[in-house]
């Protein structure tokens, strides 16, 4: 039932619930500390704690009690299991990313639209010996940070881009004066005109990614191919041939998602 001013009654800690499921599982293995995941959640510790305790008894999310460390829990892998059968597209994916990686000797990625988050969902290494480590399953990115993020912001409608900047007016004090909005504007009139992102060391410095769009049936950028590395295996010299490689893949995938279903 819709309470008064068309909130639903316990949305607030539903959402709440949910943000510290999300950063949990951007922990991966290591798992975090509740004053970690309070902070970047925007809680208190306690309600941090007393959440993480009711999810905790749903299976949802795990406690390391030498470590102090909070971790996805048992339920969220079966979940994720039925969930994988409709929204998983690493089995589709898995080869064009493994030939990426190869094609570039850089490590590639698969990254996901999530709302206004992207998520890795498939990392492949590059034969290259020194790596960058940015970027691994399960790391999120707000939409025009790392180079996934802004390839699928600038393939967005001009409206929704301007309805994101206005959502997060955070993003400079956050990550930096590099993403504020004059200059995430710049970068995604150059991803444009491009075809695919880049990211030069903006999240780490001496580590560059570069990102290419995955469009959907309707036209929508929902996923985005991506390499990442040290900066000098992205000089001016090269940069061009691995946008090239970059967005032929990304073009193959979408080929393949976008096919008609068979009869």
């Amino acid at each position: 039932m819709v309470g008064q001013a068309g909130v639903v009654p316990g949305a607030q800690a539903i959402a709440r619930a949910a943000a510290l499921l999300r950063l949990v599982t951007a922990a991966g293995e290591e798992g975090a500390a509740v004053q970690d995941l309070a902070r970047t959640a925007g809680l208190t510790r306690s309600t941090a704690y007393r959440l993480l305790t009711a999810l905790r008894a749903e299976g949802l999310v795990d406690h390391d009690e030498a470590k102090a460390r909070w971790m996805p829990g048992p339920e969220l892998f079966l979940m994720g299991q039925v969930a994988a059968s409709r929204y998983d597209i690493t089995a589709q994916a898995g080869d064009i990313v493994r030939s990426l990686a190869v094609r570039t000797e850089e490590s590639a990625f698969l990254s996901v639209r999530r709302g206004d988050e992207t998520v890795c969902l498939l990392r492949e290494e590059g034969s290259f010996p020194i790596r960058s480590f940015v970027l691994s399953e399960g790391v999120r990115f707000p939409l025009g940070v790392a180079s996934a993020g802004l390839a699928i912001l600038a393939f967005l409608p001009p409206d929704e881009i301007d309805a994101y900047l206005q959502r997060h007016p955070e993003l400079a004090e956050r990550w930096g004066a590099s993403h504020d909005v004059a200059r995430l504007r710049t970068r995604v009139a150059e991803t444009r005109d491009r075809g695919y992102a880049v990211n030069p060391g903006l999240i780490v410095a001496g580590s560059w990614g570069i990102g290419a769009a995955v469009f959907d049936r309707a036209g929508r950028p929902e996923w985005a191919l991506s390499l990442t590395g040290v900066q000098f295996r992205f000089d001016p010299d090269r940069l061009p041939t691995l946008g090239r490689t970059l967005l032929a893949h990304a073009h193959q995938l979408t080929t393949r998602l976008t096919r008609p279903l068979p009869r």
